[in-house]
């Protein structure tokens, strides 16, 4: 009966294993108080079910990116999505009280979904766009990327074995898709590269359709320019990666 009831310890062990690594995960929607002065927000995110390590990692990711989004009262030490909420109104209160005449009403969009899954990685897609005067709001995309077999999110650098190989390919791509000559330096057509030398963006994930390079607006071009995207299929960057991916 010993080694049968060893195989079956290590059947259950290994389903126990599996099932770790499983998320499902349900809309979740938060907005600012009804009040007619109050800024305009909407925040609609996938929320990972379970107290497993892998979905309280997720959700304080996504947590703690919209608490950094909308902090605008430092009174205020936000610990939550709605604490950060009530930040930013008190923010725009505040600013009202100094320019009553010219406050336009503030406004953010904070919206969620995942992108690609597989059984070693999630990746989650967290689109934002924030109104807090101006000539216009700003709006801007982040990749998070979780390792499902530890159960933490992942920095940009660790999804490359070879970086630098991979970077090498991503500015011949970029060349290419921007029409920018070889033999010519990066920003020769206009980007705005720091030191003139190409480098990858520090948002980067995973999508049906393959690896995302993403540069917000600013960060190499003009406002006017929006975010530049680059998608490499997963055919030619799987040799750069530090985990095999399956699609």
């Amino acid at each position: 009966m010993k080694p049968f009831v060893s195989y079956l310890f290590l059947l259950v062990l290994v389903i126990s294993c599996q099932d770790s690594r499983n998320v499902t995960f349900e809309a979740l929607s938060l907005g600012n108080a009804t009040c007619e002065e109050c800024p305009e927000v909407s925040i609609a995110i996938p929320k990972a079910q379970g107290n497993s390590k892998l979905a309280k990692s997720i959700n304080l990711a996504l947590r703690e990116e919209i608490i950094s989004k909308l902090t605008f009262d430092d009174e205020i030490n936000a610990k939550t999505i709605q604490q950060a909420i009530e930040s930013f109104t008190n923010g725009y209160f505040e600013l009202k009280k100094i320019y009553p005449d010219e406050t336009i009403g503030w406004k953010a969009s904070i919206n969620g979904m995942v992108t690609f899954e597989d059984n070693n990685l999630i990746t989650i897609e967290l689109r934002s766009y924030l109104f807090t005067g101006g000539a216009h709001g700003y709006g801007s995309t982040n990749y998070l990327n979780f390792n499902k077999r530890r159960g933490r999110e992942i920095d940009t650098w660790e999804l490359f074995e070879d970086r630098e190989g991979f970077q090498e390919y991503a500015e011949t791509q970029f060349r290419l898709q921007q029409n920018i000559p070889a033999n010519k330096s990066i920003n020769s057509t206009g980007f705005m590269f720091e030191k003139d030398h190409f480098y990858l963006p520090e948002n980067i994930g995973f999508t049906e359709k393959g690896l995302k390079l993403l540069y917000n607006q600013y960060e190499v071009a003009s406002y006017a320019d929006g975010p530049i995207e680059l998608i490499l299929p997963f055919k030619d960057v799987h040799k750069y990666l530090s985990g095999k991916i399956k699609t």
